[in-house]
Order: C-alpha cells, then structure tokens, then sequence
C-alpha cells in the first residue's frame, strides 16, 4: 500500500462498564476500572501514532465517557468527536453503513461502540494480508477497550468487506 493514501481505521470497544439497578443499558456509566483503562487506551493510541483526525462514537454513556478518557490523553491532537445514534447496538453491517459516509477527507477514523458490532466489523473488513496474530486474538475475544487498527487504500465510500489489512489489535489496561 502507498503510505500516502493509505487511510486508517480504528475501532474500539467501551471501556468496562458498571450496570447499576434501574438504569436503562443505553444510561450505562464507565466503572472505575473503565475510566483508568479509556484513559490507557488514549494513551496507546498517542503513544503509537494512532491518533484520529475524526471520531464517531455511539450516544450512550459508557462510549461517550470512554471517549473523553480518550480525548484527554490526546490532549491537543484529539479531534472533536460525533456523536452517532447508528452506532449504539448495530450489527457489524450497520457500522460498516455509517462508515460508508464518512467525508474522503478523513485520513484517520476512529469508532468508539459496542459488542458484537466492533468485532463483526472488524472480521468482516480484515482482509487475507491482516496481521494473523492480531486476527486470531480479535476474533477470539474482543474485551472491553479493545482496539483494533486496520488500513486501507478504498475510499470509506467503498468499503464492503476484505478490503483493509488488519495491522494490530491491543487491549490497554491501566
């Protein structure tokens, strides 16, 4: 792939999430555990050159308090972030749709969202060139602050699936 239009995906699950009696699934708030490791996660992604020029996060709380965790440790490289209703509880597909829509000026993408849809994402973008080991340990198991960073030279209009190699997938913890 030439570096100079290769485009970046980043696509991260919440950070660990509490589940208080009475409060609806989409009002979930980060845990403690999860405000250390959205910030971990934040710090990884500055601190391997990982950083978004723009951010689409679903709108329930656990996403968007990760992604402050996140901006925070970007500091002054974090992009304002979208928030998205498409990404709260959608399917691989539905993800793959929003992402679609993306502006071509984009170079760098990041999508905070939920389990199953980061992970069906990720499979069903990862092409044959991916990283196996990172392949392997994603399509294992996706846990909460999971991230996985996949390239590609499409434009994100023609994204339909195999089409961006999977270069890594970390899980920061603090």
């Amino acid at each position: 792939m030439s570096e100079h239009h290769v485009k970046r995906l980043i696509i991260m699950r919440h950070a660990k999430a509490d589940w208080p009696l009475g409060v609806q699934d989409h009002d979930r708030p980060l845990e403690p555990r999860g405000h250390r490791d959205a910030a971990a996660a934040g710090a990884w992604l500055r601190e391997s050159g990982n950083v978004p020029d723009f951010i689409l996060c679903s709108t329930a709380v656990r996403t968007r308090q990760t992604c402050t965790w996140v901006c925070e440790e970007l500091g002054e490289k974090a992009p304002t972030p979208k928030l998205e209703s498409g990404l709260y509880a959608a399917t691989g597909r539905r993800m793959l749709t929003v992402l679609n829509h993306v502006p071509e000026t984009v170079t760098s993408l990041m999508i905070i969202s939920h389990m199953p849809g980061v992970q069906d994402l990720a499979l069903l973008l990862a092409d044959r060139d991916s990283d196996q080991t990172a392949y392997m340990d994603m399509a294992e198991h996706y846990p909460t602050s999971g991230i996985t960073v996949l390239e590609s030279v499409k434009p994100w209009a023609e994204l339909d699936g195999q089409d961006a190699r999977l270069v890594s997938f970390e899980v920061p913890r603090a």
